[in-house]
């Protein structure tokens, strides 16, 4: 596995799954301009990507660890980040929205 292919956080989820081949991380995978684009298009559609275009660089799928340790190795992935859930806040801050102050 390339780590330095991976971001911080992805890093740390790896060692957190416990079956290496099922495929339980969501990812974003960024890629450099591909030179054998057949090859690399077979590999992303084979992860289970889909809507693959040479006009795309960066993609996401649902990977095992086997899987993403594979593909850091691919010489155009450029990175592997992992997808992380958002949370909407509290628009309000202590009893008070936020927003513009009256004048």
């Amino acid at each position: 596995m390339n780590y330095q292919k991976l971001d911080a956080a992805l890093a740390m989820a790896l060692n957190q799954v416990h079956d290496p081949e099922e495929r339980s991380l969501v990812v974003f995978i960024h890629t450099e301009p591909i030179t054998d684009a057949s090859a690399a298009i077979a590999i992303l559609e084979n992860l289970g990507v889909s809507d693959i275009n040479k006009a795309k660089d960066v993609f996401s799928a649902t990977l095992s660890p086997h899987e993403i340790s594979k593909l850091s190795e691919q010489p155009w992935v450029q990175y592997l980040k992992l997808s992380q859930k958002l949370h909407l806040m509290d628009r309000r801050l202590g009893g008070r929205s936020i927003g513009m102050s009256q004048i």
